[in-house]
Protein backbone atom coordinates (compact mmCIF):
# COMPACT_ATOMS: atom_id res chain seq x y z
CA UNK A 1 0.00 0.00 0.00
CA UNK A 2 1.40 3.38 -0.73
CA UNK A 3 1.60 5.97 1.95
CA UNK A 4 2.70 9.44 2.61
CA UNK A 5 4.91 9.90 5.35
CA UNK A 6 5.62 12.88 6.92
CA UNK A 7 8.96 14.19 8.31
CA UNK A 8 9.69 16.77 10.78
CA UNK A 9 11.90 19.10 9.15
CA UNK A 10 13.65 20.66 12.57
CA UNK A 11 14.72 16.77 13.55
CA UNK A 12 14.54 14.76 9.87
CA UNK A 13 12.82 12.50 11.80
CA UNK A 14 9.81 10.64 11.07
CA UNK A 15 6.04 11.41 12.33
CA UNK A 16 3.79 9.29 10.71
CA UNK A 17 2.73 7.04 8.10
CA UNK A 18 -0.50 8.08 6.26
CA UNK A 19 -1.80 5.31 3.42
CA UNK A 20 -3.30 7.04 0.29
CA UNK A 21 -7.02 6.27 -0.48
CA UNK A 22 -7.77 3.70 -3.28
CA UNK A 23 -10.44 3.86 -5.76
CA UNK A 24 -13.12 2.66 -3.82
CA UNK A 25 -12.53 5.02 -1.07
CA UNK A 26 -12.37 7.73 -3.12
CA UNK A 27 -15.12 6.93 -4.49
CA UNK A 28 -17.30 6.59 -1.47
CA UNK A 29 -15.59 9.78 -0.10
CA UNK A 30 -17.04 11.86 -3.19
CA UNK A 31 -20.31 10.31 -3.05
CA UNK A 32 -21.03 11.67 0.32
CA UNK A 33 -19.75 14.75 -0.03
CA UNK A 34 -21.92 15.19 -2.97
CA UNK A 35 -25.31 14.04 -0.92
CA UNK A 36 -23.82 16.33 1.92
CA UNK A 37 -23.98 19.41 -0.55
CA UNK A 38 -27.13 18.48 -1.84
CA UNK A 39 -28.87 19.00 1.46
CA UNK A 40 -26.40 21.93 2.49
CA UNK A 41 -26.87 24.13 -0.94
CA UNK A 42 -30.77 24.10 0.29
CA UNK A 43 -30.14 25.97 3.36
CA UNK A 44 -30.39 29.75 3.44
CA UNK A 45 -26.96 31.73 3.68
CA UNK A 46 -27.80 32.43 7.15
CA UNK A 47 -28.15 29.08 8.43
CA UNK A 48 -24.94 28.30 6.68
CA UNK A 49 -22.98 30.59 8.84
CA UNK A 50 -23.74 29.23 12.17
CA UNK A 51 -21.04 26.78 12.01
CA UNK A 52 -18.49 28.87 10.20
CA UNK A 53 -18.87 31.26 13.37
CA UNK A 54 -18.27 27.82 15.33
CA UNK A 55 -15.42 26.76 13.69
CA UNK A 56 -13.74 30.29 14.45
CA UNK A 57 -14.13 29.96 18.09
CA UNK A 58 -12.72 26.29 17.93
CA UNK A 59 -10.08 27.65 15.84
CA UNK A 60 -9.01 30.26 19.01
CA UNK A 61 -9.80 27.65 21.23
CA UNK A 62 -7.37 25.11 20.22
CA UNK A 63 -4.96 27.47 18.49
CA UNK A 64 -1.82 26.29 21.11
CA UNK A 65 -2.82 22.63 19.60
CA UNK A 66 -3.15 23.68 15.91
CA UNK A 67 0.38 25.72 15.99
CA UNK A 68 1.94 21.97 17.30
CA UNK A 69 0.90 20.64 14.65
CA UNK A 70 1.77 23.51 12.16
CA UNK A 71 5.80 23.02 13.93
CA UNK A 72 5.93 19.37 13.55
CA UNK A 73 4.58 19.31 10.17
CA UNK A 74 6.25 22.15 8.39
CA UNK A 75 8.18 23.62 10.81
CA UNK A 76 6.41 26.81 11.87
CA UNK A 77 7.66 28.63 14.75
CA UNK A 78 4.92 28.22 17.80
CA UNK A 79 3.78 31.96 17.87
CA UNK A 80 3.54 32.09 14.11
CA UNK A 81 1.75 29.21 14.33
CA UNK A 82 -0.89 30.57 16.66
CA UNK A 83 -1.26 33.72 14.82
CA UNK A 84 -2.27 31.86 11.92
CA UNK A 85 -5.12 29.73 13.41
CA UNK A 86 -5.93 33.35 14.72
CA UNK A 87 -6.22 34.51 11.23
CA UNK A 88 -8.31 31.46 10.04
CA UNK A 89 -11.12 32.40 12.94
CA UNK A 90 -10.47 36.32 11.43
CA UNK A 91 -11.95 34.85 8.18
CA UNK A 92 -14.36 32.62 9.78
CA UNK A 93 -16.11 36.28 10.96
CA UNK A 94 -15.77 37.60 8.42
CA UNK A 95 -18.00 35.35 5.78
CA UNK A 96 -19.97 34.62 9.05
CA UNK A 97 -20.75 38.38 9.44
CA UNK A 98 -20.86 39.25 5.52
CA UNK A 99 -21.26 36.19 3.57
CA UNK A 100 -25.63 36.77 3.53
CA UNK A 101 -25.40 40.11 2.23
CA UNK A 102 -22.63 39.07 -0.20
CA UNK A 103 -24.90 36.33 -1.27
CA UNK A 104 -27.80 38.44 -1.44
CA UNK A 105 -30.24 38.94 -4.78
CA UNK A 106 -29.30 42.04 -6.75
CA UNK A 107 -32.37 44.19 -8.38
CA UNK A 108 -31.54 44.94 -12.12
CA UNK A 109 -33.56 47.84 -13.55
CA UNK A 110 -34.52 46.35 -17.20
CA UNK A 111 -37.54 46.93 -19.54
CA UNK A 112 -39.25 43.31 -17.47
CA UNK A 113 -41.55 43.25 -14.99
CA UNK A 114 -38.56 42.39 -12.30
CA UNK A 115 -35.02 41.64 -13.19
CA UNK A 116 -32.41 40.34 -10.58
CA UNK A 117 -29.08 37.94 -10.18
CA UNK A 118 -28.84 35.40 -7.74
CA UNK A 119 -25.68 33.04 -6.78
CA UNK A 120 -26.25 29.36 -6.91
CA UNK A 121 -23.44 27.25 -5.40
CA UNK A 122 -21.92 25.39 -7.96
CA UNK A 123 -21.42 21.94 -5.85
CA UNK A 124 -18.61 20.24 -4.62
CA UNK A 125 -15.00 22.00 -4.93
CA UNK A 126 -12.30 20.71 -5.09
CA UNK A 127 -8.72 22.51 -2.91
CA UNK A 128 -5.12 21.47 -3.72
CA UNK A 129 -3.55 23.25 -1.42
CA UNK A 130 0.09 24.16 -0.18
CA UNK A 131 2.40 23.41 3.02
CA UNK A 132 3.43 26.80 3.51
CA UNK A 133 0.34 28.12 5.67
CA UNK A 134 -1.53 24.84 5.70
CA UNK A 135 -4.37 26.07 7.67
CA UNK A 136 -5.03 29.34 6.33
CA UNK A 137 -4.40 27.80 3.13
CA UNK A 138 -7.62 25.98 3.29
CA UNK A 139 -9.80 28.32 5.57
CA UNK A 140 -9.70 31.15 2.70
CA UNK A 141 -10.64 29.03 0.29
CA UNK A 142 -13.43 27.14 2.58
CA UNK A 143 -15.02 29.94 4.58
CA UNK A 144 -16.55 31.37 1.23
CA UNK A 145 -16.76 28.04 -0.68
CA UNK A 146 -18.65 26.79 1.98
CA UNK A 147 -20.96 29.39 3.28
CA UNK A 148 -21.53 29.79 -0.48
CA UNK A 149 -22.98 26.38 -0.38
CA UNK A 150 -20.38 24.41 -1.83
CA UNK A 151 -19.25 21.39 -0.33
CA UNK A 152 -14.94 21.18 0.36
CA UNK A 153 -12.69 18.80 -1.08
CA UNK A 154 -8.85 19.12 0.33
CA UNK A 155 -6.40 17.54 -1.24
CA UNK A 156 -3.19 19.09 0.55
CA UNK A 157 0.64 18.79 0.30
CA UNK A 158 1.78 15.27 1.86
CA UNK A 159 3.85 16.52 4.57
CA UNK A 160 1.16 17.95 6.23
CA UNK A 161 -1.40 15.35 6.09
CA UNK A 162 -2.22 15.73 9.76
CA UNK A 163 -2.62 19.76 9.44
CA UNK A 164 -5.41 18.22 6.50
CA UNK A 165 -7.53 15.49 8.92
CA UNK A 166 -7.29 18.17 11.79
CA UNK A 167 -8.93 20.37 9.10
CA UNK A 168 -11.79 18.07 8.28
CA UNK A 169 -12.67 16.85 12.39
CA UNK A 170 -12.74 20.99 12.85
CA UNK A 171 -15.70 21.60 10.48
CA UNK A 172 -16.84 18.41 11.76
CA UNK A 173 -16.78 19.52 15.33
CA UNK A 174 -17.89 23.44 14.00
CA UNK A 175 -21.16 21.52 13.35
CA UNK A 176 -21.15 21.35 9.43
CA UNK A 177 -23.16 18.43 7.58
CA UNK A 178 -20.75 14.94 8.15
CA UNK A 179 -18.58 14.80 4.79
CA UNK A 180 -19.52 18.57 2.97
CA UNK A 181 -15.64 18.54 4.11
CA UNK A 182 -13.44 16.58 3.16
CA UNK A 183 -9.80 15.83 3.58
CA UNK A 184 -8.51 13.37 0.27
CA UNK A 185 -5.26 11.46 1.31
CA UNK A 186 -4.35 11.34 -2.35
CA UNK A 187 -1.79 11.74 -5.23
CA UNK A 188 -1.15 13.89 -8.03
CA UNK A 189 -2.85 11.46 -10.27
CA UNK A 190 -5.43 10.84 -8.37
CA UNK A 191 -6.18 14.87 -8.06
CA UNK A 192 -6.20 14.61 -11.51
CA UNK A 193 -8.57 12.33 -11.52
CA UNK A 194 -10.60 14.13 -8.98
CA UNK A 195 -10.72 17.16 -11.34
CA UNK A 196 -11.89 15.38 -14.00
CA UNK A 197 -14.52 13.33 -11.96
CA UNK A 198 -18.09 14.60 -13.26
CA UNK A 199 -19.23 14.74 -9.12
CA UNK A 200 -16.80 17.72 -9.22
CA UNK A 201 -18.06 21.02 -10.21
CA UNK A 202 -14.36 23.31 -9.75
CA UNK A 203 -10.92 23.31 -8.06
CA UNK A 204 -9.00 25.69 -6.67
CA UNK A 205 -5.57 25.56 -6.30
CA UNK A 206 -2.66 27.10 -4.33
CA UNK A 207 1.19 26.25 -5.52
CA UNK A 208 3.63 26.52 -7.76
CA UNK A 209 3.47 27.85 -11.68
CA UNK A 210 4.39 24.35 -12.97
CA UNK A 211 1.24 22.76 -10.82
CA UNK A 212 -1.05 26.03 -11.95
CA UNK A 213 -0.52 24.64 -15.81
CA UNK A 214 -1.28 21.10 -14.68
CA UNK A 215 -4.64 21.82 -12.75
CA UNK A 216 -5.24 24.75 -15.88
CA UNK A 217 -4.80 21.99 -18.36
CA UNK A 218 -7.28 18.95 -16.65
CA UNK A 219 -9.63 21.60 -15.49
CA UNK A 220 -10.16 23.09 -19.11
CA UNK A 221 -10.20 20.08 -20.75
CA UNK A 222 -13.43 19.25 -18.88
CA UNK A 223 -14.87 23.03 -18.93
CA UNK A 224 -14.61 23.15 -15.38
CA UNK A 225 -13.92 26.62 -13.12
CA UNK A 226 -10.37 27.27 -11.73
CA UNK A 227 -8.88 29.71 -9.49
CA UNK A 228 -5.03 29.32 -9.03
CA UNK A 229 -2.97 31.31 -6.62
CA UNK A 230 0.60 30.52 -7.93
CA UNK A 231 4.46 32.02 -7.14
CA UNK A 232 5.42 35.41 -6.79
CA UNK A 233 8.51 37.67 -6.61
CA UNK A 234 6.88 40.32 -4.78
CA UNK A 235 8.83 44.19 -5.41
CA UNK A 236 9.42 46.34 -2.66
CA UNK A 237 10.40 49.50 -3.95
CA UNK A 238 11.85 52.11 -1.47
CA UNK A 239 12.52 55.36 -2.84
CA UNK A 240 15.21 58.50 -1.98
CA UNK A 241 12.66 60.15 0.72
CA UNK A 242 11.34 56.51 2.22
CA UNK A 243 11.54 56.20 6.22
CA UNK A 244 14.58 53.72 6.08
CA UNK A 245 13.75 52.25 9.40
CA UNK A 246 10.13 51.61 8.62
CA UNK A 247 11.15 50.30 5.62
CA UNK A 248 13.62 47.93 6.90
CA UNK A 249 11.21 46.63 9.45
CA UNK A 250 8.40 46.08 6.96
CA UNK A 251 10.84 44.64 4.70
CA UNK A 252 12.32 42.18 7.22
CA UNK A 253 8.96 40.85 7.90
CA UNK A 254 7.70 40.61 4.51
CA UNK A 255 10.86 38.45 3.74
CA UNK A 256 11.50 36.62 6.74
CA UNK A 257 8.40 35.40 8.29
CA UNK A 258 7.26 31.90 8.25
CA UNK A 259 11.27 31.28 6.80
CA UNK A 260 10.71 33.29 3.53
CA UNK A 261 8.42 30.52 2.06
CA UNK A 262 5.84 32.48 1.19
CA UNK A 263 4.04 33.50 -2.18
CA UNK A 264 3.80 37.18 -1.05
CA UNK A 265 6.83 37.39 0.62
CA UNK A 266 9.08 40.62 0.09
CA UNK A 267 11.85 38.64 -2.33
CA UNK A 268 13.07 42.24 -4.36
CA UNK A 269 14.24 44.60 -2.20
CA UNK A 270 14.21 47.50 -5.43
CA UNK A 271 16.37 50.47 -3.30
CA UNK A 272 17.25 53.78 -5.52
CA UNK A 273 20.42 54.61 -5.54
CA UNK A 274 20.42 57.40 -3.13
CA UNK A 275 19.36 55.64 -0.22
CA UNK A 276 20.76 51.45 -1.26
CA UNK A 277 23.76 51.79 0.87
CA UNK A 278 22.19 53.41 3.92
CA UNK A 279 19.32 51.03 3.52
CA UNK A 280 21.93 48.03 3.37
CA UNK A 281 23.48 48.88 6.16
CA UNK A 282 20.47 49.08 8.50
CA UNK A 283 18.76 45.84 6.32
CA UNK A 284 22.22 43.85 7.38
CA UNK A 285 22.33 44.87 11.08
CA UNK A 286 18.70 43.66 11.43
CA UNK A 287 19.22 40.39 9.64
CA UNK A 288 22.26 39.29 11.73
CA UNK A 289 20.07 40.03 14.94
CA UNK A 290 17.58 37.05 13.13
CA UNK A 291 17.20 33.86 15.61
CA UNK A 292 17.52 30.52 13.44
CA UNK A 293 16.48 27.69 15.28
CA UNK A 294 14.28 25.40 17.11
CA UNK A 295 10.46 26.25 16.18
CA UNK A 296 9.25 25.45 19.17
CA UNK A 297 11.57 27.88 21.26
CA UNK A 298 9.90 31.11 22.19
CA UNK A 299 13.17 32.99 21.01
CA UNK A 300 13.26 31.74 17.49
CA UNK A 301 12.55 33.62 14.57
CA UNK A 302 13.12 31.72 11.41
CA UNK A 303 12.45 27.65 11.93
CA UNK A 304 13.82 25.01 9.19
CA UNK A 305 12.44 24.85 5.79
CA UNK A 306 9.64 22.58 5.30
CA UNK A 307 11.78 19.97 3.61
CA UNK A 308 15.41 18.85 2.30
CA UNK A 309 14.67 19.00 -1.79
CA UNK A 310 13.29 22.85 -0.66
CA UNK A 311 16.19 23.99 0.96
CA UNK A 312 18.52 22.24 -1.44
CA UNK A 313 17.01 24.04 -4.38
CA UNK A 314 17.30 27.68 -2.76
CA UNK A 315 20.88 26.89 -1.85
CA UNK A 316 21.68 26.19 -5.69
CA UNK A 317 19.58 29.40 -6.64
CA UNK A 318 21.87 31.32 -4.31
CA UNK A 319 25.54 30.29 -5.63
CA UNK A 320 24.65 30.63 -8.79
CA UNK A 321 23.39 34.30 -8.31
CA UNK A 322 26.88 34.51 -6.51
CA UNK A 323 28.46 32.78 -9.65
CA UNK A 324 27.06 35.79 -11.81
CA UNK A 325 27.70 38.51 -9.57
CA UNK A 326 25.82 38.97 -6.88
CA UNK A 327 27.62 39.36 -3.39
CA UNK A 328 26.36 37.59 -0.57
CA UNK A 329 26.75 39.65 3.33
CA UNK A 330 25.34 37.25 5.59
CA UNK A 331 24.25 33.52 5.54
CA UNK A 332 24.49 31.89 2.11
CA UNK A 333 25.73 28.46 3.47
CA UNK A 334 23.11 24.99 4.02
CA UNK A 335 23.18 23.70 7.20
CA UNK A 336 25.10 20.25 7.53
CA UNK A 337 23.08 19.07 10.59
CA UNK A 338 20.39 17.74 11.08
CA UNK A 339 16.93 19.65 10.28
CA UNK A 340 16.56 21.70 7.25
CA UNK A 341 17.70 25.02 8.09
CA UNK A 342 18.85 27.98 6.18
CA UNK A 343 20.48 31.10 7.48
CA UNK A 344 18.93 34.64 6.88
CA UNK A 345 20.54 35.50 4.38
CA UNK A 346 21.42 38.73 2.28
CA UNK A 347 22.57 39.08 -1.63
CA UNK A 348 22.88 42.40 -3.59
CA UNK A 349 24.48 43.85 -6.38
CA UNK A 350 21.69 41.43 -7.93
CA UNK A 351 20.99 42.21 -11.38
CA UNK A 352 19.23 40.40 -14.62
CA UNK A 353 20.70 36.95 -15.47
CA UNK A 354 20.69 35.84 -11.63
CA UNK A 355 18.25 33.51 -9.84
CA UNK A 356 17.72 35.89 -7.68
CA UNK A 357 16.76 38.77 -9.92
CA UNK A 358 14.16 36.37 -12.12
CA UNK A 359 12.94 33.55 -10.27
CA UNK A 360 11.08 33.03 -7.48
CA UNK A 361 13.51 32.34 -4.33
CA UNK A 362 10.98 30.23 -1.28
CA UNK A 363 13.10 30.91 1.53
CA UNK A 364 14.75 33.14 4.10
CA UNK A 365 16.86 34.98 1.45
CA UNK A 366 16.64 38.36 0.78
CA UNK A 367 18.00 40.29 -2.58
CA UNK A 368 18.66 43.86 -3.13
CA UNK A 369 18.50 45.49 -6.77
CA UNK A 370 19.83 48.70 -7.41
CA UNK A 371 17.44 51.30 -9.20
CA UNK A 372 18.88 54.50 -10.58
CA UNK A 373 15.47 56.32 -9.80
CA UNK A 374 11.81 56.08 -9.11
CA UNK A 375 11.49 55.19 -12.92
CA UNK A 376 14.16 52.78 -13.28
CA UNK A 377 12.48 51.29 -9.76
CA UNK A 378 9.42 50.85 -11.37
CA UNK A 379 10.59 49.06 -14.62
CA UNK A 380 12.54 46.46 -12.28
CA UNK A 381 9.40 45.69 -10.22
CA UNK A 382 7.69 45.13 -13.30
CA UNK A 383 10.59 42.91 -14.84
CA UNK A 384 8.91 39.80 -14.15
CA UNK A 385 6.51 37.17 -15.17
CA UNK A 386 4.86 37.13 -11.60
CA UNK A 387 2.58 39.48 -10.77
CA UNK A 388 0.90 38.87 -7.16
CA UNK A 389 1.92 41.69 -5.19
CA UNK A 390 4.11 44.36 -3.96
CA UNK A 391 4.74 47.63 -2.11
CA UNK A 392 6.40 51.14 -2.18
CA UNK A 393 7.98 53.39 0.58
CA UNK A 394 7.94 56.82 0.17
CA UNK A 395 7.45 59.50 2.16
CA UNK A 396 4.88 61.32 -0.29
CA UNK A 397 1.48 59.44 0.02
CA UNK A 398 0.01 60.74 -3.06
CA UNK A 399 3.52 59.69 -5.00
CA UNK A 400 2.62 56.01 -3.36
CA UNK A 401 -0.90 55.86 -3.84
CA UNK A 402 0.00 56.52 -7.39
CA UNK A 403 2.70 54.12 -8.13
CA UNK A 404 0.60 51.30 -6.46
CA UNK A 405 -2.50 52.25 -8.40
CA UNK A 406 -1.22 53.28 -11.53
CA UNK A 407 2.48 52.07 -12.23
CA UNK A 408 3.31 48.39 -10.60
CA UNK A 409 1.67 45.55 -12.02
CA UNK A 410 0.28 43.11 -9.60
CA UNK A 411 -2.97 41.76 -8.05
CA UNK A 412 -2.12 44.07 -4.92
CA UNK A 413 0.43 46.70 -3.71
CA UNK A 414 0.78 47.94 -0.20
CA UNK A 415 2.09 51.73 0.72
CA UNK A 416 4.30 52.21 3.46
CA UNK A 417 3.61 48.57 4.94
CA UNK A 418 4.28 44.73 4.58
CA UNK A 419 2.08 43.05 2.30
CA UNK A 420 -0.37 40.61 3.70
CA UNK A 421 -4.01 38.99 3.31
CA UNK A 422 -6.83 40.40 4.70
CA UNK A 423 -10.34 38.78 4.34
CA UNK A 424 -11.73 42.48 3.56
CA UNK A 425 -9.53 42.33 0.58
CA UNK A 426 -9.74 40.53 -2.73
CA UNK A 427 -6.47 38.27 -3.25
CA UNK A 428 -4.95 37.05 -6.31
CA UNK A 429 -2.35 37.90 -9.40
CA UNK A 430 -1.94 38.33 -12.46
CA UNK A 431 0.67 37.06 -15.20
CA UNK A 432 2.60 33.55 -13.89
CA UNK A 433 0.72 34.24 -10.51
CA UNK A 434 -2.54 33.02 -11.75
CA UNK A 435 -6.13 34.30 -12.08
CA UNK A 436 -9.37 34.26 -9.95
CA UNK A 437 -9.45 35.78 -6.48
CA UNK A 438 -10.07 35.06 -3.10
CA UNK A 439 -11.53 36.99 0.06
CA UNK A 440 -13.84 39.54 0.44
CA UNK A 441 -17.20 39.79 -2.08
CA UNK A 442 -14.80 38.46 -4.82
CA UNK A 443 -13.69 35.64 -3.31
CA UNK A 444 -17.12 34.07 -2.16
CA UNK A 445 -18.51 34.85 -5.89
CA UNK A 446 -15.75 32.62 -7.45
CA UNK A 447 -17.09 29.51 -7.09
CA UNK A 448 -20.94 30.44 -7.63
CA UNK A 449 -23.33 30.51 -10.50
CA UNK A 450 -24.21 34.06 -11.16
CA UNK A 451 -27.73 33.70 -12.64
CA UNK A 452 -29.74 36.38 -14.71
CA UNK A 453 -33.39 36.11 -13.88
CA UNK A 454 -36.19 38.32 -15.53
CA UNK A 455 -39.44 37.96 -14.84
CA UNK A 456 -42.48 39.36 -17.25
CA UNK A 457 -45.71 40.43 -16.02
CA UNK A 458 -47.73 37.59 -16.89
CA UNK A 459 -50.25 40.03 -18.55
CA UNK A 460 -50.91 40.82 -22.07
Amino acid sequence: MKTFTTINPATGDRIEDYPLMDRAALDRALDAAAAAQSAWRRTLPGERVKPLRAAGRLLRERKADYARLMCREMGKPLTQGQAESEKCAWVCDYYADNAETFLAPQKIVTDAADSFVCFNPLGLVLAIMPWNYPFWQVLRFAAPAMSAGNAGLLKHSPNVSGCALALETLFRDAGFPEDLFRALIIDTDQAADVIRDPRVAAVSLTGSVGAGRAVAATAGSVLKKCVLELGGSDPYVVLADADLDLAVKQCLGGRFVNAGQSCVAAKRWIVVDAVRQAFTDKALAAIRALKLGDPSAAETDIGPMARADLRDQLHRQVQESIERGARCLVGGESSAGAGFFYPPTLLVEVRPGMPAYHDELFGPVASILPAKDEADAVRIANDTDYGLGGAVFTADVARGRRLAAEAIDSGAVFVNRQLVSDPRLPFGGIKHSGYGRELSTFGIREFVNVKAVSVASGSG
